[in-house]
């Protein structure tokens, strides 16, 4: 008599997704490594214990391309960086065909900014829902006001507390209380380019100072697949001898991936720190590729 497969349950399910991210961070880290040996799938998935096969389904089902895709993301970020040094960023991104006519542009975002003074109240007077979710980049807390999501971060399995913690000292008097049901939402609209609509584009609410606000809004006008340096962002937001300033308001970007932090690289085009990991940031702008490949 055949044994009858039993459906995981929500635990195990969550259990099998920590799983799967932790196999896909090490392919990204071992590609990022070892980019100019050109790692063949069979390799890869011997290095982490796996089957070709399955590596390259789950890698495909978190990432959103295969690790062959990966592979020549990383590649292409490498010889953006062989190019002659007159050619801006952004421009030389372009010529490699990492955006233009006919591709996907970007998440659909809405966005308002809070008042000045609930910033510098820390947020009291204000209620705020999170959640923890799975998105292809590990762990996500998201966090929402009754106008729009407000906060986006994320962690591997064991790190909710000290992600909620730090999301929570941005705005240490406000209220908060765990709500997954209205945060999935979000969660959903964030990390299904099938749910990038431009009728109905995702609203943000952003909680900062003036300066941070203008430099995250910079942020929004970054197309998906592009990447530009902490100084030509200073210059879009009229702020061209302040790059410092500019790169401490966009490491205190709330609303990570969202609102994209991670297309600001340094002037050399290396991948310079980022909140949430520099192993993050790679799969981010690899995922990115693949979308708008």
């Amino acid at each position: 008599m055949n044994e009858m497969t039993m459906p995981m349950n929500a635990t195990q399910q969550d259990q099998s997704d920590i799983s799967d991210y932790d196999t896909v961070r090490k392919v990204i880290e071992l590609i990022t490594q070892n980019w100019r040996d050109q790692p063949r799938l069979e390799a890869l998935a011997d290095a982490v214990g796996s089957t070709p096969t399955q590596l390259q389904k789950t890698f495909t089902r978190w990432a959103g391309l295969s690790p062959k895709g990966f592979l020549q993301a990383v590649t292409l970020d490498h010889a953006k960086r062989l190019l002659d040094d007159k050619v801006p960023l952004l421009d030389a991104s372009l010529e490699l065909g990492l955006s233009g006519p006919g591709r996907l542009h970007d998440l659909f975002v809405t966005h308002e900014a809070m008042s000045p003074g609930v910033y510098k109240a820390k947020g009291e007077g204000l209620n705020i829902a999170y959640g923890f979710h799975p998105s292809p980049f590990g762990i996500s807390l998201v966090m929402a006001t009754e106008r729009g999501m407000a906060g986006l971060a994320f962690c591997d399995a064991g790190g909710e507390k000290s992600a909620l913690d730090d999301m929570r000292a941005r705005w240490p008097r406000a209220r908060y209380f765990e709500d997954s049901d209205s945060t999935a939402p979000y969660a959903k609209r964030s990390f299904h380019p099938g749910n990038w609509q431009n009728d109905q584009p995702l609203r943000v609410v952003l909680i900062g100072t003036d300066f941070e606000i203008r430099v995250w809004e910079g942020l929004l006008k970054l197309p998906v697949g592009t990447a530009t340096s902490y100084s030509n962002l200073a210059k879009c937001v009229g702020k061209p001898n302040a790059p410092r300033a500019v790169g401490r308001a966009v490491g205190r970007n709330p609303i990570s991936f969202v609102v994209p932090c991670h297309r600001v690289v340094g002037k050399s085009g290396a991948l310079t720190g980022y909140h949430w990991g520099i192993t993050r940031k790679r799969a981010m702008l690899g995922w990115e590729a693949g979308v708008t490949a």
